[in-house]
């Protein structure tokens, strides 16, 4: 297959369940031309309470099935398994380019604020893997890093309760457990895909100066520029296809999904597969 070819093929975004949406929003965002195809694995979430032998094998699984449908790219849309997973992914979909979400985040918060002060709001499960703060020293070991997990705040994305008190009073609460300086820092990177649904709650808790960086976006951009750089960008004139699978509960899916991506979303909308 030659490069003209292989530019029509769709990208393909994988999670463990709907979070990752996030980022197929960005990337649609940023690429409105790219056809899409994304997996969610919701038959087995949360990865993040499963051992990192079983997470490695979920994801491989997971990426098998996007395989056949021919993708282009591999975005790998769950914070979990990018700690975890990717050099298993990387080597499993050789030649296929592999990115994955922390990476991109680490690199956009650094190049904002160098040598900065960096809090990472992200679940337990990436809080424990450090994923973050080793990305983050390795662009730039002059960072200040520190660790927040904010669970109930997945919960709130999935509710659809992103903005108001509630969802304000949570934030604030969390960050009542960080000393001073922790709780004014230069950067927050929202270390999970959910938490850009709360962007506008963190932007009214934090100082106007601070530098929000959410995994979404900076994985877009990256996307773009691994596409870009590979002369793989779709050139036809329309929209991108959209393609939704999911390993359980469809239903629940499309209206979770719904709230992620901006627009209602059936049950119809969504393919059952069996990995």
């Amino acid at each position: 297959m030659n490069v003209s070819d292989t530019k029509g093929l769709p990208i393909g975004v994988f999670d463990s369940g709907v979070g990752g949406l996030t980022v197929l929003q960005a990337i649609h965002d940023e690429m409105p031309h790219e056809n899409l195809v994304y997996l969610g694995d919701t038959a087995r979430l949360p990865y993040g309470t499963k051992s990192p032998a079983s997470i490695s094998r979920y994801a491989c699984q997971a990426t098998a099935q996007l395989q056949q449908s021919n993708i282009k790219l591999l975005v790998v849309a769950c914070n979990t398994a990018s700690a975890v997973a990717l050099d298993a992914l990387r080597e499993q979909m050789d030649p296929l380019p592999v990115i994955g979400v922390v990476e991109p985040g680490a690199t956009a918060a650094v190049a904002a604020r160098p040598a900065g002060e960096h809090l990472v709001l992200a679940t337990e499960a990436t809080v424990r893997l450090g994923a973050y703060r080793k990305a983050l020293l390795d662009v730039d070991p002059g960072a200040t890093v520190t660790e927040l997990a904010c669970e109930l705040l997945v919960s709130l994305a999935e509710e659809g309760w992103n903005n108001g008190a509630i969802a304000e009073s949570i934030v604030r609460r969390y960050l009542a457990e960080l000393d001073t300086a922790s709780r004014h820092p230069d950067s927050v990177i929202l270390g999970c895909t959910h938490f850009p649904l709360l962007r506008d709650t963190f932007a009214r808790v934090f100082d106007d100066d601070v530098s929000i960086v959410d995994s979404a976006s900076t994985t877009a951009a990256a996307a773009s520029h691994l596409l870009a750089s590979l002369s793989l960008e779709n050139d036809q004139l329309e929209f991108g296809a959209l393609q939704l699978l999911a390993t359980d509960g469809v239903t629940r899916f499309a209206r979770v999904g719904g709230q992620f991506l901006g627009h209602d979303l059936s049950a119809d909308d969504v393919t059952l597969v069996d990995l």
